[in-house]
């Protein structure tokens, strides 16, 4: 990668300018200016730059109420500003198409002072009077090595940077929906990303969906075998019970790990799973867009939970009213909130799964499920279902808006037209 020559100003590291909502005020109720230090460096007048921070926060603050569609939008929000304000010395009236083309060449190959190489928070909490204050090592931009590349040594520099075809989609896309909101906040009188009429030169598009990442059948029967040994060796049970618990949820039920872990919009407790007249049992949950479901439970689901509820000293079955949470922490009451301890746990039955067939000398699958994170658990779990499953009940249990997200599951075609490849001669002769 190039990394862009870097004018006076784009020198500095940026200062961060959007904290967490849980640290700042209602912005709709509450004018937020920017603090003396980001003004000093803004290149635009003040007060426009204060009325576009009040909007941006506004805009973003609207999305509350799902973590992750909050976090994505605030990240290109406040890319786009600090551009705008500190590189370009244009307010977003003045944004045209060609400012905004050039905006998308920036962040193809930003300068290496705008560059981290790991994910860190934008702001830090300090004991005494400082109280919260901006984090020196954020940078908008973070470079990322893969997960087997990392297993095996390498670290993240700034040239590993590599602006990914889908995040440069979601620029377009927020950006887009960014704009449209102060057109509708009579703020701008158009939306420059939608002027540019030839997306294509910088949106490739593929002529099929990308293959979905799942584990294999020996990976999976590799992480399910080696966790119940260990669960069984008596040397850490609440351990490995939990842990077994959660990747059969995330593999049997579909869960994204926001359906797993507790947050102000979602609290999954025991009562969650529950038996209908006709005897069978669901798992009413809560996923993207905040958006209620019910999903379909196998017998082998519920054995996994009576197992886990067995283990913690409750009744085989949970009752209406069980309030228990769905993961009690460690210590203390509550159930666990933290994504990050999730994803540790997933990561840990992955690290087991690989010592495994690294002992048995499967090299080319313990590599590959280096690669592995936890989403693959939801598609492992929806790719092996829909090839006996209906595909309407897999999309509902999965929560699909629509059958043709479900139909990227099905890869008989695919494995279909590579087969009929491999008889292809080079020589007709």
């Amino acid at each position: 990668m190039t990394l862009t020559e870097p004018t006076p100003t784009a020198m500095k590291p940026p200062i961060p300018l959007l904290d967490n909502f849980d640290h700042i005020d209602n912005p709709f109720r509450h004018r937020i200016t920017l603090t003396e230090s980001v003004a000093a460096r803004v290149m635009i007048d003040l007060a426009v730059a204060n009325t576009e921070f009040s909007l941006a926060l506004q805009f973003i603050y609207s999305y509350r109420g799902s973590p992750d569609t909050s976090a994505t939008y605030r990240r290109e929000v406040e890319r786009l500003l600090q551009w705008a304000w500190l590189i370009e010395g244009v307010s977003l009236t003045e944004i045209r198409r060609q400012h905004f083309e050039r905006y998308v060449e920036f962040c193809q190959s930003p300068p290496s002072s705008w560059i981290g190489t790991k994910n860190v928070s934008r702001f830090v909490d300090t004991s005494g009077e400082l109280g919260r204050i901006r984090n020196s090592e954020w940078r908008p931009f973070v470079a990322k090595i893969d997960k087997r590349q990392y297993k095996n040594g390498k670290r993240a520099s700034k040239q590993d940077f590599n602006l990914s075809a889908s995040a440069l989609q979601g620029l377009f896309a927020v950006c887009s929906s960014f704009f449209n909101f102060l057109c509708q906040e009579e703020y701008l009188d158009q939306n420059p990303v939608a002027q540019i009429r030839q997306k294509s030169k910088y949106l490739r598009k593929q002529q099929a969906s990308a293959p979905i990442r799942r584990l294999s059948h020996d990976q999976w029967s590799a992480v399910l075998s080696e966790i119940e040994m260990r669960a069984a060796a008596d040397a850490d049970p609440e351990r490995f019970e939990r842990m077994l618990f959660v990747m059969t949820a995330l593999y049997a039920l579909y869960l994204r790990i926001s359906e797993l872990t507790e947050s102000e919009r979602w609290q999954p407790k025991m009562s969650d799973f529950w038996k209908d007249a006709s005897d069978h049992w669901w798992f009413t949950t809560v996923g993207k867009g905040n958006k209620q479901r019910d999903v379909s439970v196998s017998d082998a689901m519920l054995q996994a939970l009576i197992r886990y509820r067995v283990f913690l000293g409750l009744t085989r079955l949970p009752l209406p009213g069980d309030h228990h949470p769905l993961l009690p922490k460690s210590r203390g009451k509550g159930g666990i909130a933290s994504t990050r301890q999730v994803r540790n746990i997933v990561q840990e039955a992955f690290d087991c799964a690989i010592s495994k067939l690294q002992s048995n000398g499967d090299e080319d699958e313990a590599e590959s499920l280096k690669l592995a994170t936890v989403h693959w658990l939801r598609h492992t779990g929806i790719s092996e279902d829909v090839k006996s499953r209906p595909r309407e009940h897999v999309r509902d249990d999965a929560g699909h808006g629509s059958s043709a997200i479900t139909d990227r599951y099905i890869d008989v075609e695919r494995k279909e037209r590579n087969e009929s490849a491999k008889r292809k001669p080079v020589n007709p002769d």
